[in-house]
């Protein structure tokens, strides 16, 4: 069933991608039995990145983190998909043993964007894919919902260094919905959203107008489009592809009340994080674990409680929303016939 599965997505494929047009899906990726007969028969599927999962925690908090993200995907009705390269094989859909590989190579897998996509697989190593790898896999088989903690951005200080994540360009360029708690609070916020602004990206906040801060619900900062249920983020999204608009959409969800962090303390934290960076040097992508780790040690733990709490929320509606967009298109194709 998995063969004949892949095989129709190949046939999709080569109408998505013209540029590949003697590729196989089969030969790019290898995708779980589970997660291509359900992107065969049209159920709803959840993508999730595997970052977290080897440099956000340590093991094996991580592998039972994992674990349990899937877990809420699949009790809101949709099939979670790990993405991750393992032996210089892109994987969508982990299974436990792939999962527990991946949390016990922790920070010996590579941490995998876009960039580093081709020479992770061209030497066949192990690369924890980010929200820019992440999205340029799920975009190439169809996965449409991307959930995730909080998505990369413009860098404090970016002014000067120029370090900007290549999250934000994949959501330019890249159809997918990314589910996230808005961006870490280490970056820049207003610089972020211009950013995504010139990329033509929407950003909408669910139940909100409100920019979620990672780690806080609020952070100052509005969103043009507010959504307030996973029927409101499934048109948004069938409007974006059946526009053909070729963009991503970012949907913030704050982090819930009960778990949010003191933001006057992350905040102390986050510039007290910055300031060991500057004075030793640390930048490029070292620099978001150094400073979420660092957060995590100055906060006495409560950071991460609160990254796990929030990435558990984004899978439960993302989820959700996965579900809505399958029953908006189920709908739409049983009125065209």
């Amino acid at each position: 069933m998995a063969s004949s599965a892949v095989s129709r997505l190949s046939n999709l494929q080569r109408h998505l991608h013209p540029s590949l047009p003697n590729s196989k899906i089969e030969e790019l990726v290898k995708l779980s039995p589970e997660v291509a007969e359900a992107l065969s028969s049209g159920r709803p599927v959840v993508a999730l990145e595997s970052t977290i999962i080897s440099h956000g925690m340590p093991y094996p908090q991580n592998l039972e983190t994992a674990k349990e993200v899937e877990a809420i995907v699949r009790e809101n009705g949709a099939i979670p998909a790990t993405v991750a390269i393992l032996d210089g094989t892109p994987c969508i859909g982990l299974h436990i043993e792939e999962l527990e590989k991946l949390a016990k190579l922790g920070t010996k897998a590579q941490k995998t964007a876009r960039r580093d996509i081709a020479y992770v697989v061209a030497n066949r190593g192990n690369g924890a894919t980010t929200v820019s790898a992440t999205m340029f896999f799920a975009s190439l088989v169809g996965i449409r919902v991307f959930v995730t903690g909080g998505i990369g951005g413009v860098h404090r200080n970016a002014e000067h260094t120029m370090d900007i994540s290549s999250d934000l360009t994949e959501l330019g360029k890249t159809p997918v919905a990314v589910i996230s708690a808005g961006v870490k609070s280490i970056l820049d916020i207003p610089k972020t959203l211009e950013y995504l602004e010139t990329q033509g990206v929407c950003v909408a906040a669910y139940k909100t107008y409100e920019f979620p801060a990672f780690f806080t619900e609020i952070s100052g900062y509005k969103v043009p489009c507010r959504v307030d249920s996973p029927e409101d983020c499934a048109r948004l999204i069938d409007a974006n592809m059946r526009l053909m608009l070729g963009t991503g959409i970012l949907i913030t969800v704050p982090i819930p009340k009960e778990h949010a962090a003191s933001g006057s303390m992350i905040e102390s934290a986050i510039q007290s994080a910055l300031k060991e960076a500057r004075d030793n040097n640390i930048t490029g992508n070292a620099e978001t674990p150094f400073l979420l780790k660092r957060v995590n040690e100055l906060t006495g733990g409560a950071s991460l409680a609160s990254n796990i709490a929030l990435v558990k929320n984004n899978a439960r509606v993302g989820a959700q929303i996965a579900v809505a967009l399958t029953r908006l298109r189920d709908h739409s194709n049983e009125g065209e016939h």
